[in-house]
């Protein structure tokens, strides 16, 4: 052809990047790949393993060993014995080791991302522009964590030996934000690769060794789900770190109930695109292009979900189309194509799938013309697609499609376009696209999404962190507040494990005392007046809907009163009226924060009754319950001091613009408080979740019960609005079961027994709410180091981080 032709036609020439260096790399192993395990390969060759392919081509790559329990013992023992060491080593020794495993990714950048490609199917355009540069740069980042580890994390130890399974989208990278930060602070890793994409995490292992990383720091152990679950399972592992689909999150948050081990999970999303009639247009149709296109839209968070204001959503739609007939899908090493190769044939028949059921369910299906027929003939490719025309409860609305099928719709208003992003079981991030910036700031808050990018989409830096909430999971990636994820409060390390609770007597009226032996004035003297406690419920006093009461005994044995045996019925009205209270949330810190002096300063008033009560429910000397009464002044006090101070922080990632992160309320957060310190413990749990701007649903001490209906009468006085502490008196059990199942309760803390803590980690998958247990160990609730301030207020809270680039 001529350079004329090619003038007048634009076409690309093929442009294919060299894998000569990744086939050799492939070729020296042609026996098969084994695990690596304390700085060694084991297990090649053996009958069990099986292919890892090329999606591109179907053909095989290399042989891959699958995971036994004799593989992931022996992976955990290497962890754990290496984890001592490897800590007391020291952050300055433990970031030279990161400086080095950076490096050693810069050296190899091209043969990363050509393996990369070959075994994900992805562009080599964005493994060489963006996964691999980004891998370096985490590991750049946490090395330099480690370093300011003993003064940044100074009241923090490593957590252990952490389990981790990646999925197979960003096989490199998400090892990298795993394994960058658990490394940094002192932990040491057994990691299992997607059984899809397992090459750049062995290729990886490779160069850790060479670069001199120690034995039983890294270990990698292939496999499918099964090598997986050993993992999940092991008694051996402290943590688990998960990346994958929301139904096998759900089955880690079951398995791993009660057993003490700590949790993150980033899971899956249909995150809104949202584009505003004042946007620009053309920038808006480039930022759908990255956020459902990239990667084959096989991300986690891509905009599958577009949302585009009336008036100027005919013409967008018309951009879209236009601009979706440019994009070439073809060999993933060709450096000029758009779209690679979905990962596997499962994956594809998946895609194909939903989109069938979007025709049946009245939806219009768009590709553009000849997009189909010109995807390649062999291998697994899918044109980019648009549907429209569906209902906001349409199934491929709501399913996660995984695939580059992005499904449009309109809105009206800005509170219609919250609405409509918020009508979702997940929340793992958001687009917003206006050139009013107020508008944008205004949007940005009001959306359930861990990340929002405004005028950007799929921004990513180590300083930043990601994840989600709902069904997306919990916890977070990169920056300080992922690096909490793989350290453990030092006052919170060594609890002891709280003494089994004496018997309680039986329930009902307790028997009417002698009187026959008394002196007649005695018998015939004005009574006392039979004060009923009741539950609170809306700021306001409410009888248990069974009408059952249970007794409250003084620590001699004496019937002393009666609290009501709150049911699911008080549980539901309790979460209605938290879930009204809204505006609580709302308020500004400053306001939240004066309601907190006013309850600390009416509880002072009332320092001697509440002495006394604690006295006689818990057997404590006068002074005991004098200095806890004193405490919870304090920890009011304390909450109240922090409402305006636990502020978010400005990241400056390396790019034009900052990341805003946002501490946000987790919404109504579930209480269920330990048997000790009634008083004490009630109030350093409500205040710190009350003054982030949450509501809550307080189960109180079951033995000293009294203490909680007495201070709703505190409550009452102190300009807590109704809705915003509900408490409901009753078994911890029945009640904490409740609230666990509650899919509109978003977080649950439950102090007590160890079958407490398994009960509300468990039962809490349903929505995958937040969790914060105890597992039946004892906090010492004077200790302001494990039960006050940033230790429970990470708690309270959630990290949304808004993106803001800047400049032309």
């Amino acid at each position: 052809m001529s350079v004329a032709h090619y003038m007048d036609t634009m076409d690309y020439a093929p442009a294919p990047e060299g894998s000569a260096e990744a086939q050799a790399w492939l070729a020296a192993h042609a026996g098969g790949f084994g695990h690596f395990i304390n700085g060694a390969w084991t297990g090649a060759g053996r009958d069990t393993a099986f292919d890892s392919t090329d999606p591109a081509t179907g053909k095989p790559l290399a042989r891959i060993a699958q995971g036994s329990a004799e593989d992931v013992n022996a992976a955990v023992a290497a962890a754990r014995a290496a984890q001592g060491p490897w800590a007391a080593a020291g952050g300055a020794v433990r970031a030279r080791h990161l400086y080095a495993l950076a490096r050693m990714v810069q050296r190899h950048a091209r043969l990363l991302a050509v393996v990369e490609s070959l075994d994900n199917g992805k562009p080599i355009r964005e493994t060489r522009d963006i996964d691999i540069p980004l891998v370096a740069r985490h590991f750049y980042h946490h090395a330099g964590w480690a370093q300011v580890q003993a003064s940044e994390f100074a009241d923090h130890r490593p957590v252990g030996v952490v389990g981790q399974i990646i999925p197979w989208n960003f096989p490199l990278l998400m090892l990298a934000w795993k394994v960058a930060p658990a490394l940094a602070l002192g932990n040491t890793v057994v990691l299992k690769p997607a059984e899809y994409t397992p090459l750049t995490a062995l290729l990886f292992a490779e160069l850790a060794a060479a670069a001199g990383l120690p034995p039983g720091v890294l270990n990698i152990v292939t496999g499918d789900g099964a090598t997986g679950a050993l993992i999940v399972d092991h008694p051996g592992v402290d943590k688990l770190a998960f990346t994958g689909s929301t139904e096998v999150g759900r089955l880690i948050r079951e398995r791993s109930a009660g057993s003490g081990k700590a949790l993150t999970l980033e899971l899956g999303g249909k995150s809104p695109f949202i584009v505003f009639d004042d946007a620009d247009l053309d920038a808006a149709v480039e930022g759908v292009v990255d956020a459902i296109w990239f990667n084959q839209g096989q991300v986690c968070c891509a905009g599958s979900r577009l949302l585009v204001q009336e008036g100027v959503a005919e013409r967008f739609i018309g951009k879209l189309k236009r601009r979706m007939a440019t994009l070439r899908v073809g060999a993933p090493l060709d450096k000029t194509i758009d779209m690679g190769a979905i990962v596997a044939p499962a994956q594809l028949a998946r895609i194909r799938s939903l989109v069938a059921t979007a025709e049946a369910e009245g939806g219009t299906v768009y590709q553009a013309p000849g997009a189909a027929e010109a995807c390649p003939p062999q291998g697994c490719f899918y044109p980019p697609t648009l549907i429209t025309g569906v209902q906001p409860g349409a199934t491929v609305a709501r399913e996660e499609i995984f695939g580059p099928v992005l499904v449009a719709g309109s809105f009206r208003t800005p509170d219609e376009a919250v609405m409509l992003a918020n009508n979702s079981r997940y929340g793992l991030s958001a687009s917003v696209w206006s050139e009013n910036i107020g508008l944008a700031l205004d949007v940005a808050p009001k959306l359930v999404a861990g990340v929002v990018w405004v005028n950007a989409t799929n921004l990513f830096d180590a300083a930043v962190g990601f994840g989600g909430t709902r069904e997306s999971g919990f916890g977070r990636e990169g920056g300080r507040e992922g690096c909490h994820e793989y350290l453990k409060p030092i006052a919170w390390d060594e609890r002891p494990v709280r003494p089994a609770a004496p018997k309680t007597p039986p329930s009902g009226p307790a028997p009417a005392a002698s009187l026959a032996s008394a002196p007649t004035a005695q018998m015939f003297a004005m009574p006392s007046l039979d004060r009923t406690a009741k539950l609170f419920i809306g700021g306001k006093q409410a009888r248990p809907d069974g009408n059952h009461s249970l007794p409250q005994f003084a620590a001699d044995g004496r019937l002393v009163g009666e609290v009501g045996a709150g049911n699911r019925k008080d549980i539901r009205n309790a979460v209605a009226a938290a879930r009204g209270a809204e505006g609580w949330t709302k308020a500004t810190s400053h306001n939240r924060a004066q309601v907190l002096y006013y309850l600390g300063e009416n509880l002072s008033a009332r320092v001697a009754e509440f002495a006394q009560r604690i006295a006689t429910l818990t057997g404590a000397s006068a002074e005991q319950a004098r200095a806890e009464v004193d405490a919870s002044i304090g920890r009011c006090f304390s909450a109240a001091a922090w409402a305006d101070k636990y502020e978010g922080r400005v990241h400056q990632p390396p790019l034009r613009g900052v990341a805003l992160a946002l501490p946000e309320a987790l919404g109504v957060v579930g209480v269920v408080c330990p048997p000790e310190a009634p008083l004490l413990a009630f109030i350093s749990l409500v205040a710190p979740l009350i003054a982030m701007g949450n509501r809550v649903v307080a189960v109180p001490s079951g033995p000293a019960a009294l203490v909680a209906t007495d201070f709703y009468q505190v409550l009452e006085t102190s300009d807590v609005p109704a809705g915003v502490v509900n408490i409901v008196t009753g078994d911890a059990l029945t009640l904490a079961r409740t609230l666990a199942e509650h899919d509109d309760v978003d977080g649950l803390w439950a102090f007590g027994s160890a079958e407490l803590s398994t009960l509300a980690e468990k039962l809490s998958v349903g929505n995958l709410k937040r969790t914060l247990v105890d597992h039946g160990r004892m906090i010492d609730w004077h200790d302001e180091r494990a039960a006050a301030g940033p230790v429970l207020l990470r708690h309270a809270v959630q990290v949304k981080n808004v993106w803001i680039p800047y400049g032309e």
